[in-house]
């Protein structure tokens, strides 16, 4: 008996930060966004116990030092389970420290295979349960769609997902420091905050303009200026026709809303020759 999933990223809307809390963590409120760029995740029982994970980037971790591999431990752990041996297969797509949850995703599709093949009748919010043990976006990719999330982002609320659209992603050829990103923030001094309520509402009413309107993450915010190629990337999204354009997460992958097909072919076609990463995608 095998499973395979797909692993979807996520897109945030709108992030706001709104305190940083005892414990060091901050409150966060996100509206969050399933897309069709995904990873593919494979699990088979192996009869030698423990897991072992292989993945088409060699640099990833293959223990318990990759999320997918804790993930199947915490099942294990909190079902009650007697753990068995797995060989864990992720074909990446999602590029990896891109504020895209690829990792998290990850993690998400090996519960749900784990729970179709070992315990079908758990209920989905229970294997959300184990996500929020296993990392804060892990609960959201667990249900996927689009979601208000809050506390660290394992408070979620259902939400409409954008109405139909074009989402073009672009990385640039590096990563962001997430802790360096949260050591800047001064939530007193934050100048903006998104409009999440109204995001919320332009969801419910399928009204693209009004999410576009909306589309804010406080990050953006307190970047240091090495990473001014975010602001470039968002400029020129802008510039080839998007509806609005906006950083993901802590970065450093910007997307742009296109209401049409053309205008986002043809940005994927002139960022695709400046930046590595450039993806046309669809909300889910």
């Amino acid at each position: 008996m095998s499973g395979v999933e797909y692993a979807y990223a996520k897109l945030n809307l709108a992030l706001d930060i709104l305190r940083k809390r005892e414990d060091g963590y901050h409150d966060l409120r996100m509206v969050m966004q399933s897309i069709d760029l995904a990873d593919e995740v494979s699990i088979s029982p192996r009869p030698e116990p423990g897991m072992t994970v292989y993945t088409d980037l060699p640099y990833l971790p293959k223990d318990e030092g990759n999320i997918a591999a804790k993930a199947a431990s915490r099942f294990f752990a909190v079902s009650g389970l007697p753990p068995v041996g797995l060989s864990i297969g992720i074909k990446k797509r999602i590029p990896v420290c891109a504020g895209m949850a690829g990792g998290s995703s990850d993690g998400a599709a090996v519960l749900r295979v784990l729970r179709r093949m070992y315990a079908p009748d758990m209920p989905e919010e229970r294997l959300a349960e184990i996500g929020a043990l296993v990392g804060s976006d892990v609960p959201f990719c667990v249900h996927g769609g689009a979601m208000l999330a809050e506390g660290r982002g394992e408070c979620l609320s259902p939400l409409p997902s954008l109405p139909p659209c074009w989402l073009v992603v672009c990385k640039p050829a590096y990563s962001v420091s997430t802790p360096e990103l949260f050591s800047k923030v001064q939530v007193k001094k934050l100048r903006c905050h998104p409009d999440i309520p109204g995001m919320a509402a332009a969801l419910e009413q399928g009204d693209l303009e009004g999410v576009a309107r909306r589309l804010y993450n406080v990050f953006e915010d307190v970047l240091p200026r090495k990473y001014h190629q975010i602001f470039e990337i968002k400029s020129s999204l802008l510039g080839l026709g998007a509806m609005a354009a906006s950083m993901t997460g802590s970065g450093p992958t910007v997307f742009g809303l296109f209401r049409d097909h053309s205008p986002a072919v043809q940005a994927v076609e002139v960022l695709t020759a400046q930046y590595p990463s450039v993806y046309l995608c669809r909300p889910l």
